[in-house]
């Protein structure tokens, strides 16, 4: 005996198993730190790759399919926010889309870095998909030292008991 399924049915089933997975992954998303939130604007987070060289610091972030006059970057009190839009595919009267994964809306994606970099000259460039931020860090610090000197420069004169200058 073959049991026939009407595609009808078919498509409820996997209508049920999306909704499903999209739970699953919004719970797994907010325990990593990318928040999906249902019901409002923000719905997905690109992710996101963080590293350091000698001379900067490097953030990944996947965005296939998000053009970059849909992306905004900006950095300030050290804090490297990414954010734009991901636009859904245009609906065809000719096409029936049977199963769409992947996810589409507003994103913002922010980043705590130290705040010993230069702003300035921070750089973004995009290929296959993936943004690649570098932000430089700024030249480092040095501690000055200074030098003491046996006598001559600026002594300062002897003082006695009672508060006399001695010199």
């Amino acid at each position: 005996m073959t049991a026939i399924a009407s595609f009808g049915l078919l498509e409820d089933i996997r209508e049920a198993q999306d909704e499903m997975l999209n739970r699953m992954r919004a719970a797994r998303s907010s325990l990593f730190g990318q928040h999906y939130r249902f019901g409002s604007v923000q719905t997905w987070a690109p992710a996101v790759d963080v590293y350091e060289r000698k001379d900067a610091y490097v953030v990944a972030a996947e965005l296939a399919g998000v053009g970059i006059d849909d992306i905004e970057i900006t950095f300030e009190d050290g804090l490297l926010t990414i954010q734009g839009q991901r636009n859904a595919a245009p609906d065809s009267a000719e096409e029936r889309v049977h199963r769409a994964e992947r996810p589409f809306g507003p994103f913002r994606r922010s980043i705590a870095l130290p705040t010993h970099v230069n702003s300035d000259a921070i750089e973004a460039s995009t290929q296959d998909g993936v943004l690649q931020i570098m932000v430089p860090k700024a030249a480092e610090v040095h501690a000055k030292r200074i030098q003491v000197h046996v006598g001559g420069g600026h002594a300062l004169p002897a003082v006695g008991e009672e508060g006399e200058t001695l010199n």
